[in-house]
């Protein structure tokens, strides 16, 4: 089933993002972008490899990498119809740095992904001109999924659910979270996943009150609360879901919790619409939580972009001045984490449209395995 998933995805509409970005530089101060996140190298060109330097200007855009990939960088760059100028080399990555940049003034870096170490190299190569921190220039503009980005991550959430619905049953044989998660991985790789989206958590029992917990070799008991969160990778697009279930029939506290975060994540969709501020998205869900009497024990935000990365722009949280727009595939994931009790978190992975939105994650929300 390796191709099954991948057969029909339209084609990613990587040629025009440069340009994009070159209309983005005059308002940032720069002459000049000085591209040195991977993932934001990746999306304007279509290049994966690990090493790579993107210098774009005005007039031109130059990809420098080493002769590791000499042949993947040409054949990637060349598929992706990017407008660029590929330079291999192999200590002399500076003297082609530096011809790239000429006499320009106004050179950009990328601040959340350049180390002090990495500026103070970079004033050296541009000496003559002055280096700018951007802000996000990539990362907005990879806010908004093409739709072959958005089919991708469809496909990563297809495979994502029918893994999980393929292997759901064995929590009834006690699997250690470990083991589980491990099973997990394996069944979406062998839907024609490339990889996890992410480090996949399965926390049981008192685990479950641990946000973010890693798995262990505790054993899934009967119940137990269980959060399963995960995601699959289709040709870099990755997805992310997290369901929250009980082996065998909750409790009365069980069920009043998973209702109340439940009742929050199913605000939080309905909240989800082309111009909406991204907070409001995170208000639906906490409020209806907080009249529950668990306010305080929704201890992260609400969600955050998906794509090429797992977790991007936009944020939804307290904190946010995101708005979100059509194109725009973010997370609802609210969550309640009762220290010595457990926890619940229930997610879905939306795009946003002048209506609304579209989940692509849909695997159902009963919580009973049994």
């Amino acid at each position: 089933m390796t191709s099954g998933p991948t057969r029909a995805l339209p084609p990613l509409d990587t040629a025009p993002r440069i340009d994009r970005l070159r209309t983005a530089l005059d308002g940032a101060g720069c002459d000049a972008l000085v591209v040195t996140n991977l993932t934001n190298v990746r999306y304007l060109t279509g290049f994966t490899g690990s090493a790579g330097l993107l210098i774009v200007t005005a007039a031109d855009a130059v990809l420098i990498t080493d002769g590791r990939y000499e042949t993947q960088v040409v054949e990637q760059v060349t598929s992706s119809g990017a407008p660029v100028t590929v330079e291999i080399t192999t200590n002399e990555q500076r003297q082609v740095a530096s011809r790239a940049i000429g006499s320009l003034a106004r050179v950009g870096l990328e601040a959340h992904s350049v180390s002090w170490a990495q500026q103070r190299n970079y004033q050296e190569w541009f000496e003559q001109s002055e280096l700018i921190a951007t802000d996000l220039l990539v990362e907005v503009l990879r806010a908004t999924k093409d739709a072959g980005e958005l089919a991708r991550i469809e496909a990563a959430a297809a495979i994502a659910d029918a893994a999980l619905g393929a292997i759901r049953r064995r929590l009834l044989d006690g699997p250690t979270e470990a083991e589980f998660g491990l099973e997990l991985d394996t069944e979406m790789r062998r839907l024609g996943a490339s990889g996890s989206a992410f480090e996949t958590i399965i926390a049981s029992g008192p685990n479950s009150a641990k946000a973010h917990h890693r798995p262990s070799t505790r054993r899934v008991r009967a119940g137990d609360f269980v959060i399963i969160d995960f995601g699959a990778v289709v040709e870099g697009y990755r997805s992310d879901m997290t369901r929250t279930v009980v082996v065998g029939e909750p409790s009365a506290q069980q069920q009043r919790v998973y209702d109340a975060v439940a009742g929050a994540q199913a605000a939080g969709v309905a909240a989800v619409i082309d111009g909406i501020a991204a907070k409001e998205v995170d208000r639906a869900c906490r409020d209806y939580i907080t009249e529950r009497g668990w306010g305080d024990r929704f201890v992260h935000g609400t969600g955050h972009g998906v794509g090429l990365d797992i977790h991007e722009a936009p944020w939804v949280n307290t904190r946010t001045t995101a708005t979100l727009q059509a194109g725009h595939v973010v997370t609802v994931e609210p969550g309640v984490y009762l220290p010595d009790f457990g926890g619940v978190r229930v997610e879905d992975t939306v795009i946003v449209t002048p209506s609304g939105c579209r989940p692509l994650t849909h695997t159902a929300k009963d919580p009973v395995v049994a």
